[in-house]
């Protein structure tokens, strides 16, 4: 359940019959030349149609009502392009219930001074239209987005289509549904919540299933489809037995594979794109899930560990976002504090996502010290480097917060021989003691989702559509 349908968006253009049929037509003509050129750009994940010109408060109204009806529109584009008189806008705007993006442009990117007329002026009015247009959205409380600039310009294309990728994952949202397998870790504060209001705010559906029920589908993965991911597996990865028994490895390399052809079909049969695990109930199962929660992320699954169930949703939200590019769910592990060398080292016990990973992963398998199962095969790999964001989200009771910091990636400065896991470094922009003290203020937790393809300005238009507030640590 991890499949994204095919999403588009309607552009509504601004206008009004004081100008004439023909003001009216090139209105028309110049948003659909717009429209074909910002399809064409390669900058945009997915197409805009042509809707309509909004001329009165009847035809505005019916398209935004129509709009909300279409599963196929992620959202609306409108623009000014002559003076659009803001109280055509008003109902349509209120029944409006999908992302809305204000697009403050105009045709031509320059002012023709040897030709400016009336007539151009009536044309092209978006430079007071689209303030116009922008009142009644501030006006009525809109938390819709706003970009300025020309159309043409990349920045701006970029920019629009980082917007639609968080539209999308806005719709996507309330189709999310997330299975704990046991639930959370006893007594852990941080990672509890309240269901009803996630699914309230958020459309996150969370049910709990028994480890018995995961068990049946595992114990039922033929050996034959065992044993061909076996062997495709190993052009992929690095496949390194170290000390261990050829058998021992061989077998416990397959039974990570079961885990994840069985949590795979389970979560497939019943409609799940997330899901959680427990070290603490692991009845059944030989082994906590480490290569198969990681193979289940890189193929778009949500996860997080100990029965997290916001952010194993959260990772699901921003794999979304991200079109599943360098996304993963991470856990603040330890602290290098020498100045000069400020970092976190980020890691979980098995379950880092393989879509970080700079070099070739290694399938190894070694002890793991809780669980009381057998040694767990895992990948094992570095993280990258470059600008990322460390993001979480946590239950204050009477609100949800999404908390956030931008952050530089970076790899291990060496080796961890005794520390076999994938790993990651990062140090907030703020700096780490600022960075820290900023985050363990607000409550941020422990578990985070780490993006190197999502920003804080994609955060930041989540939050305000999904009504939340958000804490970005500078």
């Amino acid at each position: 359940m991890t499949d994204i349908q095919d999403y588009k968006f309607w552009f509504v253009t601004g206008s009004q019959f004081l100008y004439g049929p023909e003001v009216l037509k090139q209105v028309e003509e110049d948003s659909k030349k717009i429209i074909e050129k910002l399809n064409e750009s390669g900058n945009l994940p997915y197409p805009i149609e042509f809707k309509t010109v909004g001329v009165t408060a009847e035809n505005i109204t019916e398209t935004m009502k129509e709009a909300n009806y279409d599963d196929s529109v992620a959202g609306v584009i409108t623009w000014a392009h002559t003076f659009s008189p803001a109280k055509n806008w008003i109902r349509g705007t209120q029944l409006l219930n999908k992302p809305l993006l204000h697009l403050a442009t105009q045709m031509l990117n320059d002012i023709p001074y040897d030709t400016i007329d009336f007539d151009y002026m009536n044309l092209n009015q978006s430079a007071h239209g689209d303030r116009e247009y922008a009142f009644i959205n501030a006006r009525l409380r809109v938390n819709n987005k706003i970009i300025f600039g020309h159309w043409s310009d990349e920045a701006v294309q970029v920019q629009i289509g980082k917007w639609m990728d968080v539209a999308v994952a806005y719709e996507e949202s309330f189709k999310i549904k997330v299975v704990t397998f046991a639930d959370k870790m006893r007594n852990v504060a941080v990672t509890d919540g309240d269901k009803i209001e996630a699914q309230i705010k958020f459309g996150w559906t969370v049910d709990y299933w028994g480890v018995g029920d995961l068990v049946e589908y595992v114990n039922a993965v033929d050996g034959t489809e065992i044993d061909d991911l076996y062997v495709k597996l190993q052009d992929q990865y690095e496949f390194v037995a170290g000390q261990n028994d050829p058998e021992k490895y061989e077998h416990n390399v397959k039974y990570q594979l079961r885990e994840y052809l069985g949590i795979k079909a389970f979560l497939t049969d019943k409609g799940y794109s997330a899901f959680t695990t427990n070290f603490e109930d692991l009845v059944g199962l030989e082994q906590l899930p480490g290569l198969a929660a990681q193979l289940l992320m890189a193929d778009g699954f949500g996860f997080a560990g100990e029965g997290d169930w916001k952010t194993a949703a959260l990772t699901r939200l921003l794999k979304i976002v991200s079109h599943n590019q360098a996304t993963a769910f991470m856990e603040d592990y330890t602290l290098d504090l020498r100045q000069g060398h400020e970092a976190i080292l980020g890691s979980h016990m098995l379950e880092v996502d393989p879509t970080i990973a700079s070099d070739k992963p290694r399938v190894e398998v070694h002890p793991l010290g809780i669980g009381g199962k057998e040694d767990p095969a895992r990948l094992v790999f570095s993280g990258r480097t470059g600008d990322a964001v460390d993001v979480t989200i946590s239950d204050f009771g009477d609100e949800f917060k999404l908390i956030s910091y931008d952050v530089t990636g970076n790899k291990p400065e060496a080796e961890t021989p005794y520390l076999p896991v994938a790993k990651q470094l990062w140090t907030p922009k703020a700096g780490l003691k600022a960075g820290a003290e900023g985050w363990l203020t607000v409550g941020g937790g422990h578990h985070t989702t780490l993006s190197f393809s999502v920003d804080s300005e994609q955060l930041t238009d989540l939050a305000n559509l999904f009504g939340v507030t958000y804490v970005d640590i500078k």
